[in-house]
C-alpha cells in the first residue's frame, strides 16, 4: 500500500520551466553566449551546482560555477516575488493529499526558492518534509532526492508515491523504487523512456485524488 507521496515542485506545483529558461537564457545571452542544443532538457532536473556548473563551463559563461548560482537564482527570486506562476489546482492538490498521506516536496530548486514558493502559495505548512537537491549529494535523475524523502518521512521507497513532470524528475523517482505519477508538462513532455516509468499517468492535477494513489499498488 501507498504510505506517503512526495511531490516533485516545478512543473508540478509551480509552472515555472518557462521562467527558468526565459531567466537563464537572458542570462546568458547577457554574456554573448547562448545554449547548446540540449542545454534546457538536461538542466531539468539539474541541482544548482549542477545547472550552474553546465552554464559556467560548456555554455561558457565567463563567472564561476558560484556566481552563475548567486545570479540566476536572485533574478528568479525576483522573479516569483512579483508573480508565482502556480499551476492551476495544484494548492488544492498538495492539500487534498495531504488530508490523507503524510507528504513530502524533493525539489531540484534551491531551497530560498522552495521557502519562497511555499510561503508566498500558503503551503509552508502543508508538508512534514521538504528537500532541495542541493541537499543530498546529487541531483535528478538520480535517486538521492527521493530516498531522502522516504528515510525521513519514516517509510520504505516502494511505499512511496511520487508525482513528478519532468524526464529527470521521473527517473531520478523511479530509480528510488517509489510508485511514480507522471503529470507531463504541455511544452516540455517528459521522454518516452521516462514516461514509461510511469504507474499513472493524468493530464491535470484535478485528476490526482486520494483513490487514485490507493489504486497505485
Amino acid at each position: 500500500m501507498i504510505n506517503a507521496v512526495v511531490f516533485d515542485l516545478d512543473g508540478v506545483i509551480i509552472d515555472s520551466e518557462e521562467v527558468w529558461e526565459e531567466v537563464r537564457r537572458d542570462y546568458v545571452a547577457s554574456y554573448g553566449r547562448e545554449f547548446l542544443p540540449d542545454s534546457q532538457d538536461r538542466m531539468m532536473g539539474m541541482s544548482t551546482p549542477e545547472w550552474s556548473t553546465h552554464l559556467a563551463e560548456e555554455v561558457g559563461v565567463p563567472r564561476t560555477p558560484t556566481e552563475v548560482a548567486d545570479d540566476v537564482l536572485s533574478r528568479m527570486a525576483e522573479k516569483y516575488k512579483n508573480d508565482l506562476p502556480l499551476i492551476p489546482g495544484s494548492v488544492d492538490s498538495v492539500r487534498r493529499i495531504g488530508e490523507r498521506y503524510p507528504i513530502a516536496l524533493a525539489s531540484s530548486s534551491a531551497r530560498i526558492l522552495i521557502d519562497q514558493v511555499l510561503a508566498t502559495a500558503g503551503l509552508s505548512e502543508a508538508f512534514q518534509v521538504t528537500l532541495s537537491t542541493e541537499e543530498v549529494p546529487r541531483g535528478k535523475p538520480h535517486p538521492d532526492v527521493y530516498l531522502a524523502a522516504a528515510e525521513k518521512l519514516g517509510f520504505a521507497p516502494e511505499t512511496c508515491a511520487a508525482v513528478e513532470d519532468s524526464s529527470n524528475g521521473l527517473r531520478s523517482a523511479g530509480r528510488a523504487g517509489l510508485a511514480v505519477v507522471a503529470v507531463p508538462h504541455g511544452v516540455y513532455p517528459p521522454a518516452a523512456d521516462a514516461l514509461a516509468l510511469a504507474s499513472l499517468v493524468v493530464s491535470d492535477l484535478g485528476e490526482l485524488t486520494v483513490e487514485a494513489i490507493d489504486r497505485l499498488r
